[in-house]
């Protein structure tokens, strides 16, 4: 079992930066994938970036790419989401996941059924 909490949601101007925390519990932290994800008001959950086990391979939505970063510290069983330049259609709630084994590359873990735990979420908003 894993439980993962977000953190460092909030509101923030147009072309400004936050960065995400999500905190797990559980000794096999450093086994899974880990994944954020995000949800804007009326709209379907959709990926924003994926990271190895050993945090050696990162994945990004094309929409993204290039304004966020993601990464993990498996010490302190963190995984975190710097996001910068950020525009109003960013706007969503953010939630982080973790991912046991599949019998595929970890770069298609783009996808709701590729996690195993989600967090709550924490809101981003960004105002324009």
């Amino acid at each position: 079992q894993v439980q993962l909490v977000e953190s460092g949601g909030g509101l923030v101007q147009a072309g400004g930066s936050l960065r995400l925390s999500c905190a797990a519990s559980g000794r096999t932290f450093s086994s899974y994938v880990m994944g954020w994800f995000r949800q804007a008001p009326g709209k379907e959950r959709e990926f924003a970036a994926a990271i190895s086990w050993s945090g050696g391979y990162t994945y990004y939505a094309e929409s993204m790419k290039g304004r966020i970063t993601i990464s993990r510290d498996n010490a302190k069983n963190m995984v975190y989401l710097q996001m910068s330049s950020l525009k109003p259609e960013d706007t969503a709630v953010y939630y982080c996941a973790a991912g046991g084994p599949r019998p595929y590359s970890d770069s298609s873990r783009t996808r709701e059924y590729d996690y195993d735990y989600w967090g709550q979420g924490t809101q981003v908003t960004v105002s324009s």
